[in-house]
């Protein structure tokens, strides 16, 4: 949950720099990764859930992968958001710094399952 609201603040942060239009009326690339990291980091807690409840190991394997490619997406992401040309590039350390830690726990979890 903590990734979650840490994205959310980080994109509705980034919108506010990243929402003009270049003069030639293009928009700014990155606005589309600053609504990934959200979709992303919604996405991880119900996929975490359909793991823990599955009892079929392949289907808790599918699972598992699904958070796994979440959570290497939403980093991803979050290099690609860290190139931008905002100040709220700089909150982004923390957003990488969390994931990495999710990524201990998820390593843990895993193995628990």
């Amino acid at each position: 949950m903590d990734i979650f609201v840490l994205s959310r603040s980080i994109s509705t942060y980034l919108n506010h720099d990243l929402s003009y239009l270049h003069k030639d009326g293009s928009e700014n690339e990155h606005i589309y990764f600053s609504g990934d990291i959200v979709q992303q980091s919604i996405s991880l807690a119900p996929e975490i859930a359909k793991a823990e409840q599955e009892r079929h190991t392949d289907k808790k394997h599918k699972h598992m992968a699904s958070v796994r490619q979440l959570t290497n997406r939403l980093y991803s992401n979050c290099r690609r958001l860290e190139k931008c040309n905002s100040n709220g590039k700089d909150y982004i350390p923390l957003l990488r710094r969390e994931l990495k830690t999710f990524k201990k726990l998820q390593h843990t979890w895993m193995l628990t399952l």
